[in-house]
């Protein structure tokens, strides 16, 4: 089976490694350990998400050689300003690997106003916040989760606690998820066909795979 890698977190840095057409199994190739706050307002509605995302060492090194133009085996503030450009165009188009719904419906988020890059201990770290694009009250249930459409990229969140939200009201409860994959197969056989493992422009029902911080609130924030 033939899949084209068309996530292109870094598109410039990874022609070989994402965007061509190689052959691959559906499962990740990149891994990022994450974390992710989820800010409210007094008013109780969600004012931002924010999001750290932190690379494994072989990807993060692919972007190192890529774009350290002068050579000096690290990423100054210049290199780094690309690097955070070309994450940012690129993951445009996937909606920056964000999921939010509220009582099973999407909620539309803005596009980050802009996305921020680091390189620490040989590992690239990405940053960003984004907001809803309508107020959004902490009311019934609420999720939020990061995936990649495309299976290629892995965010991971190793601990319960790097899925937070702070000040949340008495009227709320939280529970980090983390979907069983041969329960949430199964849960959804009718709709995971064929298509949706030779697909190559990605499918959002891998979101059905991602870890997630649910809000269940009683009444209206």
């Amino acid at each position: 089976m033939k899949l084209k890698m068309r996530t292109a977190i870094l598109a410039s840095a990874t022609t070989a490694l994402l965007v061509s057409t190689v052959p691959a199994s559906v499962h990740p190739h990149v891994f990022a350990e994450a974390r992710l706050d989820v800010v409210l307002n007094p008013d109780h509605t969600v004012k931002s998400l924010r999001h750290l995302w932190r690379f494994d060492d072989l990807f993060s090194s692919t972007v190192l050689m890529e774009f350290d133009k002068n050579s000096d085996l690290k990423l100054d503030d210049s290199e780094l300003k690309e690097v955070a450009n070309t994450i940012f165009t690129s993951l445009g188009e996937y909606g920056y690997f964000q999921i939010v719904t509220a009582n099973g419906k999407d909620v539309k988020m803005k596009p980050p106003a802009h996305l921020m890059a680091n390189y620490e201990n040989d590992q690239l770290i990405v940053l960003f916040e984004s907001e809803p694009e309508k107020p959004l009250k902490l009311s019934g249930k609420i999720d939020f989760g990061v995936y990649d459409p495309t299976f290629y990229t892995a965010i991971d969140f190793t601990e319960d606690d790097n899925m937070s939200v702070a000040n949340l009201p008495p009227m709320c409860t939280k529970q980090v998820i983390r979907p069983d994959p041969d329960t949430a197969i199964a849960q959804n056989q009718s709709t995971l066909t064929d298509a949706f493992f030779n697909d190559p422009t990605g499918t959002d029902m891998s979101k059905i795979f991602a870890t997630r911080l649910e809000l269940n609130c009683t009444a209206k924030g």
